[in-house]
């Protein structure tokens, strides 16, 4: 295994023990654009993870956003791992200090019925596969100061991820038009954040279709029981401890999340 790989993954673990981020890791530790690099990275955090006890539940689709794209010079989404350990019920307050550098996004969540073990994935293929779609809110978080990431960094940290929070009314995906499903983000009783699903790779299935293919090809196909980040609907807004956020996605109901004061 690669030394600079190891330190990498070593810094990240570190940052996430002790609640101090840790310099950009692209130019220092991983060459500038080494996404492959950047995966191993992540793979090892999640191994270590699992092997705390900690269980898969799904994956997170980052970068779905062209305009975000175009910012990292990449284009194409991202991915990242997400465990039984990150999941938050809805309502729920999160203990502040649990993250580092905490934001807050609405999502689609997809919930899959059936397995994606073909790379050779059609649109029916997926609509087969999801059993139902939620309201999500992704609380978004990076091991790396002052959120100074770029393509490597963020995939190098499980894609950012932090916790996520799925809301309890399920919805089939023949009743809901994904595209053109509008979202607003409150705070306080106030929109923070609005969007909807067309900001999301166009559709957020279409976000699910590049994560089902490319894990298919990887090895390590999506399965029956997994939960899906699609991506955010709209920007992303830095937590302010102590607030409540409540997101809504027409057709899919709302979901909520409220965060300790600091210091509690």
């Amino acid at each position: 295994m690669n030394a600079d790989i190891e330190a990498a993954n070593r810094e990240l673990a570190e940052a996430r023990t002790t609640g101090r981020p840790c310099p950009p890791l692209r130019g220092r530790l991983l060459a500038e654009g080494d996404v492959e690099s950047a995966y191993r990275v992540q793979q090892l955090q999640s191994r270590a993870w699992q092997g705390r006890g900690e269980r898969r539940v799904g994956a997170k689709i980052g970068l779905t956003s062209r305009a975000v794209q175009e910012s990292f010079g990449v284009f194409q989404p991202d991915f990242g791992m997400l465990t039984d350990a990150m999941a938050v019920p809805d309502g729920a307050e999160v203990a502040i200090d649990r993250l580092l550098q905490p934001r807050v996004e609405a999502e689609v969540a997809f919930v899959l019925g059936g397995d994606l073990p073909d790379p050779r994935i059609t649109t029916v293929d997926l609509v087969r596969a999801v059993d139902h779609v939620l309201p999500a809110i992704e609380i978004v978080d990076s091991r790396i100061a002052a959120w100074d990431i770029s393509i490597v960094d963020t995939v190098a940290d499980n894609a950012s991820s932090g916790l996520f929070v799925l809301g309890t009314t399920p919805r089939r995906l023949a009743d809901v038009d994904l595209r053109l499903c509008g979202m607003v983000l409150e705070h306080a009783g106030e929109p923070v954040s609005v969007g909807a699903g067309a900001a999301c790779l166009g559709n957020p299935l279409h976000a699910l279709h590049w994560l089902a293919g490319t894990m298919a090809r990887a090895g390590d196909p999506l399965r029956a029981g997994d939960v899906v980040l699609s991506g955010a609907l709209g920007p992303m807004v830095p937590v302010t401890p102590g607030a409540a956020y409540e997101a809504r996605i027409s057709g899919l109901g709302s979901v909520r999340t409220c965060f300790s004061a600091e210091g509690q």
